[in-house]
C-alpha cells in the first residue's frame, strides 16, 4: 500500500513538473479574444463615479428598455452584450418635475453617482 501511495505521489509530481515546463497552449484566435476582452475591461474601468454623462458616452451608448433621465442601462460601443447600469445626479435642473416625477431629461453634464460592474446580457429591442 505504501509503494502505491509513493508511486501516485511521484506520478503527480511528474505531471505537475511537465505542466510547469509545457503549459497548455492556446490558439491564436483564443489569445486575440482574451486580449480584446482585457483591453475592453481596461477601457470600461476608466469610467468612474464623479465623471459626466459625456465621458460615459465616449465608451458606451444607450440601451433600450425602461429608464429615466437619472437611471439608464448602457451598452459598450464595441459589443452590445456588455452592459452597465448607471445612475446620475442632474446638473442645471431639478431631479423631479412639479408633480414629483423623476425627470426624463438627460444632460451631458450630469454626474455619474453609481455605475455597476460590467455584465453580459442579450440586447433589448423596444
Amino acid at each position: 500500500m505504501r509503494k502505491i501511495s509513493i508511486l501516485i505521489a511521484a506520478a503527480f509530481l511528474v505531471l505537475l513538473f511537465v505542466r510547469l515546463i509545457h503549459p497548455a497552449q492556446t490558439s491564436p484566435i483564443s489569445q486575440r479574444r482574451t486580449e480584446w476582452i482585457a483591453a475592453s475591461l481596461r477601457e470600461i474601468e476608466q469610467i468612474k463615479v464623479g465623471m459626466t454623462r459625456a465621458d460615459l458616452l465616449k465608451v458606451f451608448t444607450t440601451e433600450g428598455g425602461l429608464s429615466t433621465g437619472l437611471q439608464r442601462k448602457f451598452v459598450y460601443r464595441d459589443c452590445p452584450y456588455i452592459k452597465v447600469d448607471v445612475e446620475f445626479e442632474p446638473v442645471g435642473r431639478p431631479a423631479r418635475d412639479r408633480n414629483g416625477r423623476v425627470t426624463l431629461e438627460e444632460d451631458r453634464r450630469d454626474i455619474i453617482t453609481k455605475i455597476s460592474q460590467p455584465y453580459l446580457e442579450w440586447s433589448i429591442m423596444d
